[in-house]
């Protein structure tokens, strides 16, 4: 007789079939909560940077680096070329105004020098003997206008004294008529004579004038090579330290070669270069500020070069008052420029949830500080401190400013203290 088999209730294939249904249903619960927005993450308090929002002074400016220079540098160029024969100083020497710095040899042009001193003294001489000549002609002319004028008056008394000796019928008509024609004579040639002393005398001044023009524009040319000849040896233009002194005995120098410069050591000015970005935003009179031995110190923009090179332009700066009596030519200064006045707004300390967020949002902790909450946030103007806030945060909120890596679809934070 048969006997029905009992069947086991939960058998294998049943075990399987209802865990494999429990695991699909784990996962679109997983799913479902890990995209439905409302997805949680525990955090270490000690992997989170927390800033408390504040209210304060907020300043737009940017951090630049500025080099220390003199407040004028004086180049050394070879106005002459030339082989190095002396040097006097050395680089970085201290020197006054007329100070030798070095002597250059240069045989054509002391040569040339001598030609031209030797091409003056026959213009010179030249000159002399004409002016020499000219005094004489004007001499004899004088003499011959002294005849004539003697020739004259004696003619024109005899003219005279006829004229009225024949009025008494004391002289006859011919001796009188004699008279006058000599008369008239002697007085068209001491017309004559005084036209042509007149243009002698034009004519002797102008010659002696062009002389003297000649000469003078050939002892300018001769004052000009001997300062050639003196600009051999080189000399310090100012009170100042020489510096970038290049120059070796033996070598030979170029006209207009760079020798060195002089540093005008009076004062100091700062040059710094800035990223083109702001190149719209600078401009003279803007202030900025750096610290030494934390002491604080005040500069001026001067000066504005505006062109751009390898993505950079420069500005001069000059300080404020009292400068570092420690600063050296060369230092370089870490220097906060403005681009705004200082107001008051509400600060958010700068960190890495900007590179995540734009800006657009970022995690508010809860009031007792054990969880943290996307927020919606309105940013302004930044510094590179602080970014300004115009929206969605009061000054005493605690907010995490570290990186949002891998926080991207993360809603809360579960802020986890270490025991």
């Amino acid at each position: 007789m048969d006997r029905p088999i009992k069947q086991r209730k939960w058998n294998s294939k049943r075990i399987l079939t209802i865990v494999g249904i429990l695991g699909i249903i784990v996962l679109i619960g997983a799913s479902y909560y890990y995209t439905s927005g409302n997805s949680r993450l525990n955090v270490n308090a000690e992997r989170i940077s927390i800033f408390q929002v504040k209210e304060g002074v907020f300043q737009e400016f940017i951090p630049i680096n500025g080099s220390v220079l003199p407040i004028s540098s004086i180049y050394l160029d070879a106005s002459v070329g030339g082989r190095v024969e002396e040097r006097y100083v050395e680089d970085g020497t201290h020197l006054h105004k007329g100070d030798p710095i070095m002597r250059l040899s240069n045989t054509d042009l002391e040569l040339t020098l001598v030609q031209q001193e030797t091409q003056v003294l026959n213009l010179l001489t030249q000159a002399q003997i004409a002016q020499t000549n000219a005094q004489q002609v004007s001499i004899n002319n004088k003499n011959q206008m002294a005849d004539v004028e003697q020739a004259f008056n004696e003619a024109e008394r005899v003219y005279t004294l006829n004229k009225k000796l024949l009025a008494e019928k004391a002289i006859g008509t011919q001796e009188y008529e004699k008279s006058l024609n000599e008369y008239n004579y002697q007085k068209e040639r001491k017309e004559l004579t005084r036209q042509i002393l007149e243009q002698d005398e034009r004519s002797t001044n102008q010659k002696l004038h062009q002389d003297q023009e000649t000469y003078k524009r050939t002892q300018n040319a001769l004052a000009l090579m001997r300062q050639k000849v003196g600009d051999l040896i080189l000399r310090a233009p100012v009170d100042g330290q020489l510096t970038s002194f290049d120059a070796e005995i033996g070598q030979n120098k170029n006209p207009g070669e760079r020798l060195g410069q002089i540093d005008v050591l009076t004062g100091f000015k700062v040059r710094a270069d800035i990223d083109e970005h702001y190149i719209n935003r600078i401009f003279p009179d803007l202030r900025g500020q750096f610290t030494i031995s934390d002491n604080t110190y005040d500069l001026v923009i001067k000066k504005v070069y505006t062109q751009v090179k390898d993505g950079r332009f420069q500005v001069d700066m000059e300080f404020i008052g009292e400068r570092p009596k420690s600063i050296r030519r060369g230092q370089t200064l870490n220097i906060r420029l403005a681009l705004s006045d200082e107001t008051k707004a509400v600060l958010l300390a700068k960190g890495g949830f900007y590179q995540q967020t734009a800006g657009n949002w970022i995690f508010k902790l809860d009031k007792d500080g054990t969880s943290a909450f996307r927020t919606a946030v309105q940013l302004g103007r930044q510094n590179p401190e602080y970014y300004e806030v115009i929206g969605g945060l009061e000054p005493g909120d605690e907010v995490i400013v570290s990186s949002y890596e891998t926080y991207d679809k993360i809603e809360e934070l579960v802020i986890k203290k270490s025991d």
